[in-house]
């Protein structure tokens, strides 16, 4: 029995050195042709993708950050808009074809309308947060998990069979400009898509300038908007801040919020509590008092806010709160300002703030109306 088990034991140990031996020659002298003309064996096919699929499985589980509302309109555009300038170059989108170089690719990127495949948004989210290794799917560019749910609601879409060929060209059309170039571009976010993106025409240009430059160089944390940044050159900030800054703001007219939610959000943006500041001694409406935070010379840092879109204005105070947001020299005020803020606080000063005409710091008309600030001739999504 002695010498059955050491006979063995020899036996795995010389299979473990050839074993070993031929990796390393393998390695040593490039003995593994990896052409990607050459491809791989069925098998390793195979393994590969069913190693994918697994890790997936066992990896998704809950993301830190809820998912929001996935059949929302303006976030299934955004996501759109972001997966058309950050992934079509691999993945195409409906009514596109990949073309002959990414096909050419091993393995080759499957077509988005393939690559969604029966995919839960929770696992969507984890494929497109932390990329795939070995396959040329990158991670997010940011740490922020939140931002990623647009690209997911846009896939679920095109599960779901909404996304056709016709209306993929109808929510990625941008719109029509006498701007600077890349100015159409940006318009297509933040002018044509309704929600979870911020009005720039009423920030100043010295503050969207500060901004983007921040999103560059990755002191302000978001995927879109960090490879948004990426695209455009230095030159180009100043340009464009300049453009949307001078634009005239167009008169905000409140869809109708609860009015016990705006008294709630009027009485902490105006008064505050032991623990958070007045939002209004910042950034208005009315007079702003800066003198305790380094005088007016930084008024540029405190953006004005009647107006902005409520749903962007959640995400970034709930950023602030957790400690997740940067952004210009002056962003840990805020940080301090919003930790202590509750999430029914966040969203009756979001409620407020997004019901106030820019113009007159007043409630604004309870009358819907579209958000159209500049030229309604619309461009080919590819112009």
């Amino acid at each position: 029995m002695k010498q059955r088990t050491k006979t063995v034991l020899y036996t795995l140990g010389a299979l473990a050195v050839a074993g070993g031996l031929a990796g390393g020659a393998t390695v040593a002298f490039g003995l593994y042709n990896v052409s990607a003309r050459a491809g791989h064996l069925p098998p390793t096919y195979w393994a590969l993708h069913t190693t994918y699929r697994n890790a997936v499985d066992l990896y998704s589980g809950a993301p830190e950050t809820p998912a929001p509302r996935l059949d929302d309109p303006a976030l299934i555009e955004l996501g759109a808009r972001h997966v058309e300038s950050a992934c079509a170059m691999c993945h195409a989108v409906p009514g596109k074809t990949r073309s002959a170089t990414v096909r050419g690719m091993n393995p080759a990127p499957p077509h988005i309308t393939d690559a969604v495949g029966t995919w839960s948004p929770q696992e969507l989210h984890w494929i497109v947060y932390e990329g795939v290794k070995m396959s040329g799917m990158p991670q997010w560019p940011s740490s922020r998990g939140d931002d990623v749910w647009a690209v997911v609601a846009y896939l679920r879409a095109i599960q779901e069979g909404e996304v056709t060929p016709e209306r993929q060209a109808e929510i990625t059309a941008r719109a029509a400009a006498d701007a600077p170039e890349g100015a159409a571009w940006c318009a297509g976010c933040h002018v044509e898509t309704q929600a979870h993106v911020p009005r720039l025409d009423i920030f100043d240009a010295d503050y969207i300038e500060a901004a983007l430059t921040a999103y560059r160089e990755g002191r302000r944390e978001s995927g879109i908007m960090q490879h948004a940044a990426s695209e455009l050159r230095p030159e180009q900030l100043r340009e464009l801040a300049e453009w949307f800054a001078g634009r005239e703001a167009a008169p905000k007219r409140s869809g109708g919020a609860d009015p016990d939610r705006l008294a709630a959000g009027e009485e902490l943006a105006r008064a505050g509590t032991d623990d958070v500041p007045a939002c209004t001694a910042c950034h208005g409406p009315g007079p702003r008092d800066l003198e305790g935070f380094g005088g007016d010379e930084l008024e540029g840092d405190f953006p004005p806010l009647a107006g902005q879109d409520e749903a962007y204005f959640i995400t970034q105070l709930r950023l602030w709160r957790d400690g997740v947001r940067g952004g210009t020299e002056v962003y840990n005020l805020m940080r301090v300002a919003a930790q202590e803020l509750k999430e029914e606080e966040i969203e009756a000063l979001a409620a407020w703030y997004a019901a106030l005409d820019p113009e007159t710091g007043e409630i604004a008309p309870s009358v819907p109306a579209p958000r159209d600030r500049v030229n309604p001739m619309r461009l080919p999504a590819d112009h």
